[in-house]
């Protein structure tokens, strides 16, 4: 009984730990984000071969790989050093107050709660930069081979008028909340 209950002690902060640094991996971009489309006489197998190969330019001329790498290790990182930065500011707050032990980890948790949403937060900034210059590099190339890149078009929403009360109106009263009703 006392090996698992000490199993569970450790397997809950891992776990706690790999969940918060889960969101800190930044995938590669695999396809792009913008539509393009095939100029006038094109044939769809043309298409396809030219979709084919700026996919293939793309890939190569953004380096995802090392580029994602290296956003992970940076947000990896700054997870980290949240940890350890809320552990010591923990420890110096708990031994104030008489239990430097748990102030130390109340500390960890939660440098690696704000490190770790720190590091996620960088590590989508790093994808949402992967992904333009992936699209900046399909759309190029496929733009060089005659085909047009479709622009999405602004959607604009107009402001409501707004419309005074006829003459002679009297609003309602307000409403009024009451901890108990009154009978």
């Amino acid at each position: 009984m006392i090996s698992s209950t000490k199993s569970i002690s450790i397997a809950i902060p891992a776990a706690i730990v790999v969940l918060a640094l889960g969101g800190c991996v930044v995938a590669p971009p695999s396809a792009p984000s913008v539509v393009a489309l095939p100029h006038h006489g094109e044939s769809l197998d043309q298409f396809q071969q030219n979709d084919y190969v700026c996919r293939d330019y793309a890939n190569r001329s953004t380096n995802q790989s090392g580029a994602a790498q290296a956003a992970t290790n940076n947000s990896v990182n700054s997870a980290a050093l949240g940890t350890l930065g809320g552990a010591a500011i923990g420890a110096l707050f708990g031994a104030a107050a008489g239990n430097a032990g748990a102030g130390a980890a109340i500390g960890a948790g939660s440098g690696l709660l704000i490190g770790g949403a720190n590091g996620a937060n960088g590590a989508q900034y790093s994808a949402a930069g992967l992904q333009a210059h992936y699209d900046a590099a399909y759309a190029q190339c496929m733009t060089s081979k005659g085909d047009t890149i479709a622009q999405p078009r602004p959607y604009y929403v107009a402001p409501q008028p707004y419309y005074a009360p006829p003459p002679g109106y009297v609003a309602p009263p307000p409403v009024m909340y009451a901890p108990y009703p009154y009978y």
